[in-house]
C-alpha cells in the first residue's frame, strides 16, 4: 500500500513537472513588427438616387450613412490619414456614359480636419448612378504611394450599374497589383444580388463583407474598419516568381505577394549560409469560384533540380484558402568561408476554374520566408536538448523525488498511529 503511494506521488509530481515545462518553454520569444507609415483609409460613399429610401429605423440610407460618417470623423485616431470618396452625387441627368463617370474625392486622404469634413459630409444629397468599379480605380490612385496599411470602406444600397466594368474584376486588378491594399464592404440592403457583388470585391482583396441594417451597426462596423488601418501590420512586397528557378527573383527574409495562374508554377530563389535554416510557408487564395478537389505544392529543390524537402496541402472546396510551409536546416560547415546555397522555391497549385469564370489575372498568392540561425548542435544543447531551462526542470523533479518521499514516510507514520490506537 506504502509503495503504491509513494509511485502515485511520484507520478503526480513528474506530471505536474513536466507540465510546467510545457507551458513555460525557456526562450520563447514572440517578434513583433511595427509599422511606422501612417495608415491610410478612404471612405468610398454611395450617394446614388435609392440612398433616399427610408427603411433604416425610420430615416434614409442617406441620413444613416451622414451620422455613421460623422460619429467615426469624431473617433478616427491620429495616426490615420483619412479620405472620402463619393459615387453618383453629382450628376441629375439619364446619359448612362455620363453618369458611370460620376465619382468624385469629397475630402482628399491626408490629416485630418474634422470639422471642414463633417461640413463637406453635410452637402451631400442622393442624386444618381452607381459606377462603383470607377469609384474603386479613384479610390485605389488616392491611396497609392507609401508603404502602410491602406484601406477602402465601401458603403453602398445596391449593385453597380456601369456594366460592363465588373467592380469584382475591378477589385481583382487592384488586388493584383500588389499593393497591399484591402476593400472592406458594407451592404444597406439584403438583396441577395447586392451581397454576392459586395462580397465579392471583399473576397478579391482579402477584405470583409457586412451586412448592416440599423444606424448603430453601420456606425460600429465604419469605426472598426478604421480602427483596424492603425493596428500595426507587415506590408507585404509585390514580387513576380518565374516559371523557371534560373531567372527567378532572389528573396530575402519577408512577406510577399504574386499572382499564379491555373495549375501553373511559379519559382522563386533563396541564399541559404551554412548553419542557417530556410523556412518557408505560401497560401493561394481562391478569389473567384473554383471547382473542388484541389491542391498547393511547396517545393525546395536545389538549382539543378533535385527536391530537398515539400510541403502538400489539399481542399475540397469548404474553404477559400490553402496553405502549406516547409523547413530546411543547412548544416554547418569547417570551411569559414564557405558560400551559401542557393535554394529554389517551386509553388505549384492545382486549382482549375469553374465553368465561365475568367482565369486572369491569376489567384493571389502570398510566401513568408525566413531565414534563421539553425538548431544548435546536439552537444551544445543541454541535457539531451531540454533546453537552457534544464537545470529548473531538474530541480523540479528532484522536488517532486523527495515529495514523494515525505509523503510515503508521512503515510506509513499516520498507518503506524492508526494501529496503535
Amino acid at each position: 500500500m506504502i509503495t503504491r503511494q509513494r509511485l502515485a506521488a511520484g507520478i503526480c509530481a513528474l506530471l505536474a513537472t513536466l507540465t510546467a515545462g510545457v507551458a513555460f518553454p525557456a526562450g520563447a520569444v514572440a517578434d513583433e513588427t511595427d509599422s511606422t507609415a501612417s495608415p491610410k483609409v478612404e471612405l468610398v460613399l454611395d450617394v446614388s438616387g435609392s440612398m433616399s429610401a427610408k427603411d433604416i429605423d425610420g430615416g434614409s440610407r442617406m441620413a444613416a450613412a451622414k451620422q455613421a460618417f460623422n460619429e467615426v470623423l469624431d473617433a478616427t485616431p491620429e495616426e490615420v490619414q483619412l479620405g472620402i470618396r463619393t459615387l453618383g452625387a453629382n450628376y441629375h441627368g439619364n446619359d448612362r456614359k455620363t453618369g458611370c463617370k460620376d465619382t468624385a474625392q469629397l475630402y482628399p486622404v491626408g490629416t485630418l480636419n474634422r470639422t471642414e469634413a463633417k461640413t463637406a459630409v453635410a452637402t451631400l444629397q442622393p442624386t444618381g448612378w452607381t459606377p462603383i468599379g470607377p469609384a474603386l480605380l479613384k479610390a485605389a490612385d488616392d491611396l497609392d504611394g507609401g508603404d502602410g496599411t491602406r484601406r477602402i470602406v465601401l458603403i453602398s444600397d445596391g449593385e453597380d450599374t456601369c456594366q460592363p466594368l465588373d467592380p469584382c474584376e475591378v477589385a481583382r486588378e487592384i488586388a493584383a497589383k500588389g499593393i497591399g491594399l484591402t476593400i472592406d464592404t458594407l451592404g444597406l440592403v439584403p438583396d441577395a444580388k447586392t451581397r454576392d457583388q459586395l462580397s465579392c470585391i471583399a473576397d478579391a482583396t482579402g477584405g470583409t463583407y457586412t451586412s448592416v441594417q440599423h444606424k448603430e451597426e453601420l456606425s460600429d462596423r465604419v469605426g472598426q474598419l478604421v480602427d483596424r488601418a492603425a493596428d500595426p501590420v507587415v506590408t507585404p512586397v509585390a514580387t513576380e516568381g518565374t516559371a523557371q528557378c534560373s531567372s527567378a527573383p532572389t528573396l530575402k527574409s519577408g512577406l510577399y505577394t504574386d499572382r499564379e495562374e491555373f495549375g501553373k508554377q511559379r519559382f522563386y530563389r533563396v541564399d541559404v549560409n551554412p548553419g542557417q535554416e530556410l523556412r518557408a510557408s505560401v497560401s493561394v487564395g481562391a478569389d473567384r469560384e473554383v471547382n473542388p478537389d484541389y491542391g498547393v505544392l511547396l517545393r525546395a529543390v536545389t538549382v539543378h533540380g533535385r527536391e530537398i524537402v515539400r510541403g502538400e496541402g489539399t481542399g475540397n472546396g469548404r474553404t477559400d484558402v490553402i496553405s502549406t510551409g516547409l523547413r530546411y536546416p543547412k548544416a554547418e560547415s569547417d570551411d569559414d568561408n564557405a558560400p551559401a546555397e542557393t535554394v529554389c522555391l517551386q509553388v505549384t497549385n492545382s486549382f482549375s476554374a469553374a465553368a465561365g469564370v475568367k482565369t486572369t489575372p491569376g489567384l493571389p498568392l502570398e510566401l513568408t520566408v525566413d531565414v534563421v540561425d539553425g538548431p544548435s548542435k546536439a552537444s551544445d544543447v543541454a541535457s539531451f536538448g531540454l533546453g537552457r531551462g534544464w537545470w529548473l526542470l531538474a530541480a523540479l523533479v528532484l522536488t517532486g523525488f523527495v515529495a514523494g518521499l515525505l509523503w510515503g514516510w508521512l503515510s506509513r507514520w499516520r498507518l503506524a498511529v492508526w494501529r496503535t490506537n
